[in-house]
């Protein structure tokens, strides 16, 4: 599958949103839980179809939701910093472009750990990876 360049932006912008506070190496990170969805084998994925469907699929990454102080910033509504958006666009197209191997072992979840408590999926998933201010799982029951 190609990613168009609206899904393109889509994912930078959600990266953005989920994480801009991260290394290009937490962002990349991040951009492959989207990209595991987005390839996950099945014919019609639960997750949404496509990078664009997957990213703003309601209630999976938190920044598309309506009431989140971000949304506004995803929309257009108010400008995202230069530089914060056009690291996550690097981190989204290294991923797009497959230049990147996957360094959540698979993950199709994650969690930020400054949540007051972990989010109840994450018991009896399987963590794969630790980085920066997030955490991520797969086989999630």
């Amino acid at each position: 599958m190609t990613a168009t360049e609206n899904e393109r932006d889509i994912l930078a912008r959600t990266l953005w949103g989920e994480a801009r506070g991260e290394s290009l190496a937490g962002q990349i990170a991040v951009a492959w839980t989207i990209r595991n969805r987005v390839y996950d084998g099945k014919a019609k994925s639960w997750w949404g179809e496509g990078y664009a469907g997957v990213c703003q699929k309601p209630y999976q990454f938190s920044c598309w939701n309506k009431n989140d102080p971000n949304y506004a910033y995803l929309i257009g509504v108010k400008p995202i910093p230069f530089r914060e958006y056009a690291q996550a666009q690097i981190a989204a197209d290294q991923v797009l472009a497959g230049k990147t191997t996957d360094p959540t072992g698979g993950a199709t979840h994650y969690y930020a750990t400054t949540m007051p408590r972990p989010p109840v999926w994450a018991k009896g998933a399987k963590q794969t990876l630790k980085l920066g201010h997030h955490v991520f799982f797969k086989d999630v029951p």
